[in-house]
């Protein structure tokens, strides 16, 4: 009996731990998704380190910019009209991450960071008054972003403090903190952040949960961040709400 007990534990260790080193090995492949550019947009290539990267633009006079990084499985060329119309007096940037879009290059933490950096040291040439936007994984670029330079506004859409404790309630059987490699820790960067900030948190979010929005929003030094919650939204049903699209234009 205990023979049959002892090879039934080993065979279940066995498992996990094979389950352990598929997580390990494919979990780019679970944190992005690399969407198409389904919506023709004026762009710009931005050549990097490793990659060229599409840039969709929405063009306008004057020194003020947005930048908008956009969520794991986000065509962020359907979202430059929203932008656009939530920004009027701005010109607007969305970059595809690396594989999305026509941009080249394979995703992660240190390259997407670095990218961040590379488009907004390209705007800030011609810019003087730049808005950041992050939504979702963009939100931990943005705070990233915010705390290396200078802006005049970030706005935080559906946030997380950090995408190893997303994935470590998400996936509460293994043992993510030890095994993820893409730890987008926002929380840890949001002290630095002194801009005026504003978080839209979606109240019924089922993605990233009202505790990890606002273990974020604590780490912020007092009076910076303003939260603004949706109503009845959810963590994909933000767009085209009037309350939504007055919260990114800071009328709220």
């Amino acid at each position: 009996m205990w023979r049959s007990v002892l090879t039934w534990l080993g065979g279940a260790a066995l498992v996990y731990v094979a389950l352990c080193a598929a997580l390990y090995v494919f979990q780019r492949s679970l944190l992005y998704f690399p969407q198409p550019a389904h919506v023709d947009t004026p762009s710009l290539l931005l050549s990097v380190p490793g990659a060229e990267l599409q840039v969709s633009v929405l063009e306008r006079e004057g020194p003020r910019a947005v930048l908008y990084f956009g969520g794991n499985a986000e065509d962020v060329s359907a979202s430059l009209a929203e932008l656009a119309a939530s920004f009027p007096e701005h010109a607007v940037y969305a970059l595809h991450y690396r594989g999305y879009g026509r941009s080249t290059g394979s995703p992660s933490e240190a390259a997407l960071q670095a990218d961040a950096l590379a488009l907004y040291d390209h705007v800030a040439r011609q810019r003087t008054d730049i808005t950041v936007v992050g939504r979702s994984l963009g939100s931990g670029l943005a705070v990233s972003l915010a705390a290396a330079r200078p802006l005049t506004r970030l706005v935080l859409v559906t946030p997380y403090d950090s995408i190893e404790a997303v994935a470590a309630q998400q996936y509460a059987m293994f043992p993510v903190r030890w095994l993820i490699q893409d730890r987008f820790n926002a929380a840890a960067r949001a002290p630095q952040v002194r801009v005026p900030t504003t978080v839209i948190i979606a109240e019924r979010d089922e993605v990233i949960r009202r505790a990890r929005s606002d273990a974020l929003v604590s780490r912020f030094a007092p009076g910076v961040a303003q939260v603004v919650v949706i109503a009845g939204a959810g963590h994909n049903t933000l767009d085209g709400r009037p309350d939504y699209e007055a919260a990114l234009a800071g009328q709220r």
